[in-house]
């Protein structure tokens, strides 16, 4: 029988209203998924629909982790502010702090993990491909995500964490190789070092775990609203808006030319 197109279905998980069921991909919640799987488990699971092994749920963790806080990044000084200027409702400060999730901060394991997959699915060499990917990146005069940085050089160590983390747990390693490849043709097309960033470590990571590139942006976002969460609570009695306030107090004022 055909399937009514205005009866829409999901598989993710049951309506509140259904008293019946409480289910999320197939899996009874209460006595499959409350007290058994960790959340990191329970996320790994909702989003795939398949219970991640041992070794999956060892990196999944590594990079939910790594990403939580940064210290006052442009995503905890947001959040700070409108915690501050809203008080009452910390979770507006955490929402307008995962916004800030996106090309520029954070969301680059997203452009990462596409460009990993690209290369993965290339059935030539991968090298070739790499310098090819490389190139055009430079052509168009546009970054690769996932390389370079204003603090770490010549290496992240927190890549280099995440990266001993999954050998540890047993990944294949073929992602993370396909990485430090692209990132030695962008060294010799320009002739100077580009570090391989946290971001793109940890989109290599996730692809060797087969979580899905589109979800990886979620991923951050996850990760990021757990260390704002912080951020928020301290704003409230350890403030440094005030400090912000008279920095901004203090910028000169042009007139137009």
């Amino acid at each position: 029988m055909a399937k009514d197109k205005l009866s829409p279905t999901t598989r993710v998980g049951t309506p509140t209203s259904d008293t019946e069921r409480l289910r999320i991909r197939g899996a009874e919640v209460l006595n499959e998924l409350v007290g058994v799987m960790s959340f990191s488990e329970a996320f790994y699971f909702i989003v795939t629909g398949r219970k991640p092994d041992s070794s999956q749920l060892k990196v999944l963790d590594a990079s939910l982790v790594i990403l939580m806080d940064h210290g006052l990044t442009p995503t905890a000084l947001v959040a700070r502010l409108v915690g501050d200027s809203m008080a009452a409702n910390p979770q507006a400060g955490i929402a307008a702090g995962i916004l800030m999730v996106g090309d520029k901060f954070v969301g680059s394991i997203a452009g990462a993990g596409a460009f990993l997959e690209d290369g993965m699915a290339h059935d030539g060499d991968k090298r070739a491909w790499a310098a090819d990917t490389v190139a055009r990146s430079k052509a168009e005069k546009r970054f690769l995500p996932g390389f370079g940085h204003p603090y770490y050089h010549p290496v992240d160590p927190r890549s280099e964490r995440l990266f001993e983390v999954a050998k540890n747990a047993g990944v294949d390693g073929k992602y993370i190789e396909l990485l430090h490849v692209v990132g030695e043709e962008l060294d010799k097309l320009t002739g100077r070092h580009f570090t391989i960033n946290a971001t793109a470590a940890i989109a290599a990571l996730l692809c060797e775990i087969d979580f899905p590139v589109a979800a990886m942006r979620g991923a951050a976002t996850v990760s990021r609203a757990a260390g704002l969460v912080a951020h928020v609570m301290e704003e409230q009695t350890e403030p440094i808006t005030p400090a912000l306030m008279d920095f901004a107090g203090k910028i000169d004022y042009a007139d137009p030319e």
